[in-house]
């Protein structure tokens, strides 16, 4: 079960570290198109932030079935993630809209290097 969750858990990170990568391009691209973020955008960006929680959950589950990462700052990134994304959709709601382009593109970049290094130390 522990094996289960732990390739579970490596392969969520992979899929997310990707997703965040499309969602980094996506914004970037509206942003310097002057172009607002539609629906489809902040929904994505949501649902990013959710399977962030899931995966917290997945690594959770298998540190209480005896899973440890190799370094603790693997926690460290997790937690960062799963704070850091619902906290920058609330800031970004206040203000223009383009505004909001550039906070959640540039979240989505910030949240895919600390995917990139939660892997790396896991």
């Amino acid at each position: 079960m522990t094996a289960t969750l732990g390739s579970l858990h490596g392969y969520s990170a992979r899929v997310l570290l990707v997703y965040a990568v499309v969602l980094g391009i996506w914004g970037a691209y509206r942003y310097f198109r002057d172009q607002e973020l539609g629906g489809g955008f902040r929904a994505s960006f949501l649902i990013m932030a959710g399977l962030t929680a899931l995966q917290g959950l997945l690594g959770l589950a298998a540190f209480g079935l005896g899973a440890r990462p190799t370094e603790l700052l693997h926690v460290v990134y997790g937690i960062f993630a799963v704070i850091f994304l619902p906290g920058t959709y609330l800031y970004a709601q206040g203000g223009p809209r383009r505004r909001e382009a550039v906070i959640l593109a540039g979240a989505s970049w910030i949240v895919s290097i600390a995917y990139l290094r939660g892997i790396a130390t896991g």
